[in-house]
Protein backbone atom coordinates (compact mmCIF):
# COMPACT_ATOMS: atom_id res chain seq x y z
CA UNK A 1 0.00 0.00 0.00
CA UNK A 2 1.37 3.28 -0.26
CA UNK A 3 1.41 5.66 2.67
CA UNK A 4 1.34 9.16 3.00
CA UNK A 5 2.80 10.31 6.52
CA UNK A 6 2.86 14.15 8.00
CA UNK A 7 4.95 14.83 11.77
CA UNK A 8 5.58 18.13 12.01
CA UNK A 9 8.87 18.06 14.66
CA UNK A 10 11.28 16.05 15.85
CA UNK A 11 9.51 13.66 18.26
CA UNK A 12 7.26 12.71 15.18
CA UNK A 13 9.78 11.90 13.01
CA UNK A 14 11.43 9.54 15.87
CA UNK A 15 7.63 7.89 16.24
CA UNK A 16 7.25 8.32 12.75
CA UNK A 17 10.42 6.17 11.84
CA UNK A 18 9.31 3.38 13.94
CA UNK A 19 6.00 3.49 12.91
CA UNK A 20 7.27 2.86 9.16
CA UNK A 21 9.97 -0.06 10.28
CA UNK A 22 6.72 -1.88 11.87
CA UNK A 23 4.46 -1.14 8.81
CA UNK A 24 7.03 -2.42 6.54
CA UNK A 25 7.12 -5.68 8.56
CA UNK A 26 3.36 -5.81 7.55
CA UNK A 27 3.04 -4.63 4.22
CA UNK A 28 5.19 -6.20 2.08
CA UNK A 29 4.13 -3.54 -0.47
CA UNK A 30 5.12 -1.06 1.49
CA UNK A 31 5.75 2.81 0.18
CA UNK A 32 5.54 6.17 1.64
CA UNK A 33 5.88 9.55 1.01
CA UNK A 34 5.26 12.73 3.62
CA UNK A 35 6.62 15.14 5.96
CA UNK A 36 8.94 14.51 8.63
CA UNK A 37 12.85 14.69 8.67
CA UNK A 38 15.98 12.46 8.94
CA UNK A 39 14.84 9.57 10.49
CA UNK A 40 12.07 9.12 8.74
CA UNK A 41 13.78 9.20 5.30
CA UNK A 42 16.16 6.92 6.58
CA UNK A 43 13.31 4.13 7.04
CA UNK A 44 12.62 5.19 3.48
CA UNK A 45 9.89 7.35 3.21
CA UNK A 46 10.65 9.66 0.32
CA UNK A 47 10.51 13.68 2.21
CA UNK A 48 8.23 16.23 0.79
CA UNK A 49 8.86 18.87 3.04
CA UNK A 50 11.51 18.71 6.42
CA UNK A 51 9.62 19.74 9.68
CA UNK A 52 12.01 22.40 9.95
CA UNK A 53 9.71 24.08 8.09
CA UNK A 54 6.52 23.59 10.11
CA UNK A 55 8.14 24.47 13.66
CA UNK A 56 5.66 27.67 14.75
CA UNK A 57 4.42 27.71 17.90
CA UNK A 58 2.31 30.06 20.28
CA UNK A 59 -0.61 32.04 19.44
CA UNK A 60 1.44 35.24 18.34
CA UNK A 61 3.88 33.06 16.34
CA UNK A 62 1.65 31.31 14.49
CA UNK A 63 -0.71 34.74 13.03
CA UNK A 64 3.07 36.11 12.45
CA UNK A 65 3.67 33.14 9.99
CA UNK A 66 0.49 32.65 8.59
CA UNK A 67 1.52 32.90 5.47
CA UNK A 68 3.89 30.59 5.28
CA UNK A 69 1.58 28.14 7.19
CA UNK A 70 -1.29 28.07 4.26
CA UNK A 71 1.20 27.80 1.59
CA UNK A 72 2.32 24.43 3.29
CA UNK A 73 -1.24 23.76 3.62
CA UNK A 74 -1.47 24.12 0.11
CA UNK A 75 1.15 22.38 -0.72
CA UNK A 76 0.82 19.52 0.80
CA UNK A 77 -2.25 19.20 -0.70
CA UNK A 78 -1.21 19.32 -3.94
CA UNK A 79 1.40 16.64 -2.73
CA UNK A 80 -0.75 14.51 -1.35
CA UNK A 81 -3.23 14.66 -4.67
CA UNK A 82 -0.63 13.75 -6.58
CA UNK A 83 0.76 11.01 -4.42
CA UNK A 84 -2.64 9.39 -4.44
CA UNK A 85 -1.99 7.24 -1.62
CA UNK A 86 -4.19 4.52 0.15
CA UNK A 87 -4.37 6.34 3.37
CA UNK A 88 -3.16 8.97 5.54
CA UNK A 89 -1.78 8.93 8.43
CA UNK A 90 -1.44 11.69 10.73
CA UNK A 91 1.54 12.04 13.62
CA UNK A 92 0.35 14.48 16.95
CA UNK A 93 0.98 18.12 14.81
CA UNK A 94 -2.82 19.41 15.13
CA UNK A 95 -2.71 22.95 14.29
CA UNK A 96 -1.50 21.54 10.91
CA UNK A 97 -2.92 18.22 10.63
CA UNK A 98 -6.32 18.78 11.46
CA UNK A 99 -7.04 20.86 9.13
CA UNK A 100 -5.08 18.05 6.51
CA UNK A 101 -7.75 15.84 7.75
CA UNK A 102 -11.23 18.00 7.14
CA UNK A 103 -9.76 18.39 3.83
CA UNK A 104 -8.85 14.25 3.24
CA UNK A 105 -12.49 13.16 4.32
CA UNK A 106 -13.76 15.72 1.49
CA UNK A 107 -11.49 13.92 -1.08
CA UNK A 108 -12.42 10.27 0.60
CA UNK A 109 -8.59 9.45 1.24
CA UNK A 110 -8.67 7.38 4.35
CA UNK A 111 -7.38 9.25 7.73
CA UNK A 112 -5.50 7.06 10.32
CA UNK A 113 -4.43 9.17 13.43
CA UNK A 114 -1.25 8.38 15.41
CA UNK A 115 -0.69 9.68 18.95
CA UNK A 116 -3.42 11.91 19.26
CA UNK A 117 -3.30 15.91 19.93
CA UNK A 118 -4.02 16.80 23.75
CA UNK A 119 -7.30 17.98 23.13
CA UNK A 120 -7.79 16.14 26.91
CA UNK A 121 -5.69 19.90 27.64
CA UNK A 122 -7.55 22.56 26.06
CA UNK A 123 -9.87 22.83 22.68
CA UNK A 124 -11.83 20.01 23.98
CA UNK A 125 -14.31 20.64 20.85
CA UNK A 126 -11.67 18.96 18.77
CA UNK A 127 -13.06 15.98 19.52
CA UNK A 128 -15.85 16.36 17.13
CA UNK A 129 -13.72 17.19 14.61
CA UNK A 130 -11.84 14.34 14.81
CA UNK A 131 -15.08 11.92 15.26
CA UNK A 132 -16.23 13.30 11.94
CA UNK A 133 -12.49 13.23 9.83
CA UNK A 134 -10.48 10.34 11.14
CA UNK A 135 -11.26 7.11 10.38
CA UNK A 136 -9.52 5.49 12.76
CA UNK A 137 -7.01 7.30 16.32
CA UNK A 138 -3.98 5.45 17.88
CA UNK A 139 -3.24 6.50 21.49
CA UNK A 140 -0.57 6.46 23.32
CA UNK A 141 -1.41 7.73 26.95
CA UNK A 142 -3.28 5.44 29.35
CA UNK A 143 -6.15 7.68 30.39
CA UNK A 144 -7.00 9.47 26.77
CA UNK A 145 -8.85 5.87 25.93
CA UNK A 146 -11.11 6.79 28.70
CA UNK A 147 -11.10 10.32 27.83
CA UNK A 148 -12.38 9.76 24.08
CA UNK A 149 -15.40 7.20 25.13
CA UNK A 150 -17.10 10.41 27.34
CA UNK A 151 -17.46 11.31 23.49
CA UNK A 152 -18.59 7.94 22.50
CA UNK A 153 -15.34 7.51 20.33
CA UNK A 154 -13.39 4.57 20.34
CA UNK A 155 -9.66 4.93 19.93
CA UNK A 156 -6.79 1.81 20.14
CA UNK A 157 -4.51 2.34 23.23
CA UNK A 158 -1.37 0.95 21.27
CA UNK A 159 1.22 1.51 24.49
CA UNK A 160 4.03 4.80 24.44
CA UNK A 161 6.61 5.08 21.47
CA UNK A 162 9.27 5.92 23.76
CA UNK A 163 9.56 2.30 25.33
CA UNK A 164 10.52 1.23 21.64
CA UNK A 165 12.97 3.72 21.42
CA UNK A 166 14.95 3.87 24.41
CA UNK A 167 14.93 -0.02 24.87
CA UNK A 168 15.94 -0.21 21.05
CA UNK A 169 19.19 2.42 22.55
CA UNK A 170 19.41 0.29 25.83
CA UNK A 171 19.98 -2.68 23.74
CA UNK A 172 22.94 -1.43 21.74
CA UNK A 173 26.75 -0.76 22.82
CA UNK A 174 26.98 3.25 23.12
CA UNK A 175 30.18 4.65 24.91
CA UNK A 176 30.34 7.93 26.88
CA UNK A 177 28.62 10.79 25.29
CA UNK A 178 31.27 13.55 26.93
CA UNK A 179 34.87 12.27 28.81
CA UNK A 180 35.03 14.17 31.90
CA UNK A 181 35.94 13.73 35.80
CA UNK A 182 32.27 15.64 36.31
CA UNK A 183 28.76 14.82 36.70
CA UNK A 184 26.87 15.66 33.76
CA UNK A 185 24.06 18.41 33.79
CA UNK A 186 21.71 17.75 30.58
CA UNK A 187 20.31 20.89 29.30
CA UNK A 188 17.73 20.37 26.60
CA UNK A 189 15.96 23.58 25.49
CA UNK A 190 13.92 22.57 23.09
CA UNK A 191 14.39 21.50 18.94
CA UNK A 192 12.56 24.74 17.44
CA UNK A 193 14.75 28.05 17.40
CA UNK A 194 12.12 29.82 18.90
CA UNK A 195 11.88 27.93 22.33
CA UNK A 196 15.31 27.68 22.04
CA UNK A 197 16.42 31.15 21.69
CA UNK A 198 14.47 31.83 24.97
CA UNK A 199 14.94 28.55 26.95
CA UNK A 200 18.87 28.28 26.70
CA UNK A 201 20.04 31.73 28.15
CA UNK A 202 18.43 31.04 31.46
CA UNK A 203 19.56 27.42 31.37
CA UNK A 204 23.30 28.94 30.51
CA UNK A 205 22.71 31.48 33.37
CA UNK A 206 22.21 28.78 36.19
CA UNK A 207 24.81 26.40 34.66
CA UNK A 208 27.68 29.32 35.62
CA UNK A 209 26.44 28.94 38.84
CA UNK A 210 27.09 24.73 39.22
CA UNK A 211 30.23 24.67 38.64
CA UNK A 212 30.81 21.30 39.81
CA UNK A 213 28.76 20.58 37.03
CA UNK A 214 30.23 19.34 32.86
CA UNK A 215 26.44 20.83 30.92
CA UNK A 216 25.88 19.42 27.94
CA UNK A 217 23.48 20.98 25.51
CA UNK A 218 21.70 18.58 23.32
CA UNK A 219 21.67 20.00 19.85
CA UNK A 220 18.38 19.45 17.77
CA UNK A 221 19.30 18.07 14.54
CA UNK A 222 17.16 20.76 12.39
CA UNK A 223 19.32 23.73 14.23
CA UNK A 224 22.53 24.94 13.03
CA UNK A 225 25.71 24.90 14.74
CA UNK A 226 26.01 28.69 14.11
CA UNK A 227 23.10 29.36 16.17
CA UNK A 228 24.25 27.77 18.99
CA UNK A 229 27.57 28.98 19.07
CA UNK A 230 25.43 32.54 19.22
CA UNK A 231 24.43 31.91 22.45
CA UNK A 232 26.99 29.79 24.09
CA UNK A 233 29.77 32.52 24.12
CA UNK A 234 31.26 33.06 27.12
CA UNK A 235 29.91 29.63 28.62
CA UNK A 236 31.70 26.40 29.03
CA UNK A 237 29.23 23.83 28.06
CA UNK A 238 29.63 21.14 25.53
CA UNK A 239 27.20 21.02 22.19
CA UNK A 240 26.31 17.19 21.07
CA UNK A 241 24.19 16.70 18.39
CA UNK A 242 22.01 13.61 18.16
CA UNK A 243 23.27 12.30 21.49
CA UNK A 244 20.17 12.93 23.50
CA UNK A 245 19.59 9.27 24.68
CA UNK A 246 23.29 9.14 25.62
CA UNK A 247 23.58 12.48 27.20
CA UNK A 248 20.92 11.43 29.31
CA UNK A 249 22.30 7.74 30.12
CA UNK A 250 25.40 9.76 31.46
CA UNK A 251 23.68 12.86 32.95
CA UNK A 252 23.13 13.21 36.77
CA UNK A 253 20.75 15.87 36.45
CA UNK A 254 18.65 17.77 33.08
CA UNK A 255 16.92 20.99 32.71
CA UNK A 256 14.02 20.21 30.60
CA UNK A 257 11.91 22.72 28.21
CA UNK A 258 8.32 20.88 28.45
CA UNK A 259 7.56 18.57 25.53
CA UNK A 260 8.57 14.46 24.86
CA UNK A 261 11.94 15.17 26.17
CA UNK A 262 10.33 15.45 29.97
CA UNK A 263 8.98 11.91 29.58
CA UNK A 264 12.33 10.80 27.87
CA UNK A 265 14.23 12.26 30.73
CA UNK A 266 11.90 10.62 33.46
CA UNK A 267 12.41 6.76 31.45
CA UNK A 268 16.28 7.61 32.02
CA UNK A 269 15.85 7.84 35.45
CA UNK A 270 17.37 11.23 35.51
CA UNK A 271 16.53 13.85 37.93
CA UNK A 272 14.98 17.07 35.87
CA UNK A 273 13.54 20.41 36.15
CA UNK A 274 10.80 21.02 33.42
CA UNK A 275 10.75 24.24 31.98
CA UNK A 276 8.71 27.26 30.15
CA UNK A 277 8.54 30.62 29.14
CA UNK A 278 6.91 31.56 26.02
CA UNK A 279 5.72 34.83 24.16
CA UNK A 280 3.49 37.02 26.98
CA UNK A 281 0.53 37.61 25.05
CA UNK A 282 0.92 33.74 23.92
CA UNK A 283 0.94 32.16 27.22
CA UNK A 284 -1.93 34.00 28.92
CA UNK A 285 -3.90 32.97 26.21
CA UNK A 286 -2.90 29.60 26.36
CA UNK A 287 -3.62 29.88 30.45
CA UNK A 288 -7.74 30.98 29.94
CA UNK A 289 -7.72 28.08 27.44
CA UNK A 290 -6.00 25.06 28.93
CA UNK A 291 -8.16 22.45 31.33
CA UNK A 292 -5.31 20.47 32.93
CA UNK A 293 -2.72 21.18 36.06
CA UNK A 294 0.54 20.65 34.66
CA UNK A 295 2.12 21.22 31.69
CA UNK A 296 4.95 17.97 31.93
CA UNK A 297 3.68 14.43 30.32
CA UNK A 298 4.94 13.12 33.66
CA UNK A 299 2.96 15.38 35.75
CA UNK A 300 -0.14 14.66 33.72
CA UNK A 301 0.49 10.74 33.30
CA UNK A 302 0.71 10.13 37.53
CA UNK A 303 -1.47 13.36 37.67
CA UNK A 304 0.76 14.84 40.31
CA UNK A 305 3.45 17.34 40.70
CA UNK A 306 6.13 14.14 40.70
CA UNK A 307 8.83 17.00 39.26
CA UNK A 308 9.11 20.56 39.54
CA UNK A 309 7.75 22.65 36.93
CA UNK A 310 9.22 26.09 36.58
CA UNK A 311 6.76 28.59 34.54
CA UNK A 312 7.22 31.57 32.87
CA UNK A 313 8.21 34.47 35.61
CA UNK A 314 9.19 31.78 38.03
CA UNK A 315 11.65 30.27 35.47
CA UNK A 316 14.72 32.50 36.67
CA UNK A 317 18.20 30.86 36.74
CA UNK A 318 18.49 31.39 40.64
CA UNK A 319 15.29 29.54 40.75
CA UNK A 320 16.72 26.23 38.83
CA UNK A 321 20.08 26.20 41.30
CA UNK A 322 18.08 26.44 44.13
CA UNK A 323 15.43 23.76 42.87
CA UNK A 324 18.20 21.09 41.48
CA UNK A 325 20.19 21.49 44.42
CA UNK A 326 17.24 20.41 46.88
CA UNK A 327 16.19 17.41 44.01
CA UNK A 328 19.92 15.91 44.08
CA UNK A 329 19.15 15.90 48.42
CA UNK A 330 19.48 11.74 48.66
CA UNK A 331 15.94 11.81 50.80
CA UNK A 332 14.71 13.24 47.92
CA UNK A 333 16.10 11.13 45.17
CA UNK A 334 15.15 7.94 46.58
CA UNK A 335 11.71 9.33 46.30
CA UNK A 336 11.87 10.55 42.65
CA UNK A 337 13.23 7.01 41.79
CA UNK A 338 10.31 5.17 43.27
CA UNK A 339 8.02 7.42 41.39
CA UNK A 340 10.04 6.98 38.04
CA UNK A 341 9.70 3.10 38.53
CA UNK A 342 5.75 3.51 38.99
CA UNK A 343 5.72 6.12 35.80
CA UNK A 344 7.34 3.11 33.57
CA UNK A 345 5.18 0.05 35.00
CA UNK A 346 1.97 2.77 34.04
CA UNK A 347 3.26 3.00 30.46
CA UNK A 348 3.11 -0.96 30.21
CA UNK A 349 5.47 -3.10 27.91
CA UNK A 350 7.26 -1.87 24.88
CA UNK A 351 6.18 -2.34 21.56
CA UNK A 352 3.64 0.38 20.80
CA UNK A 353 5.26 0.88 17.01
CA UNK A 354 4.47 -2.80 16.17
CA UNK A 355 1.49 -2.96 17.90
CA UNK A 356 0.12 0.58 15.92
CA UNK A 357 1.58 -1.32 12.88
CA UNK A 358 -0.66 -4.10 13.09
CA UNK A 359 -4.09 -2.32 14.03
CA UNK A 360 -3.36 -0.23 11.53
CA UNK A 361 -2.58 -2.53 8.50
CA UNK A 362 -5.25 -4.93 9.67
CA UNK A 363 -8.05 -2.08 9.67
CA UNK A 364 -7.04 -0.78 6.33
CA UNK A 365 -7.27 -4.53 4.83
CA UNK A 366 -10.72 -4.81 6.15
CA UNK A 367 -11.71 -1.69 5.43
CA UNK A 368 -11.06 -2.20 1.83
Amino acid sequence: MKYYIIAGEASGDLHGSNLIAALKTKDPYFEARGWGGPLMQQQGMSLAKHYKDLAFMGFIEVALNLKTILNNLAFCKKDILQYNPDTLILIDYPGFNLRIAKWAKQHEIKVLYYISPQIWAWKQSRVYTIKKCVDSMYVILPFEKPFYARFNYDVTYVGHPLLDAIEKFNLQEHGKAVKTNKPILALLPGSRQQEIKTMLPIMLQAAKQLPQFHCVIAGAPAITPEFYNQLIKGYEVTVLYNKSYPILKQATAALVTSGTATLETALFHVPQIVCYKGNKLSYYIARQLIKIKYISLVNLIMDKPLVTELIQDNLTANALVQTLNHMLLPDQLKLLMAEYNALTTMLGNSGASQVAANAMYNYLLQSK
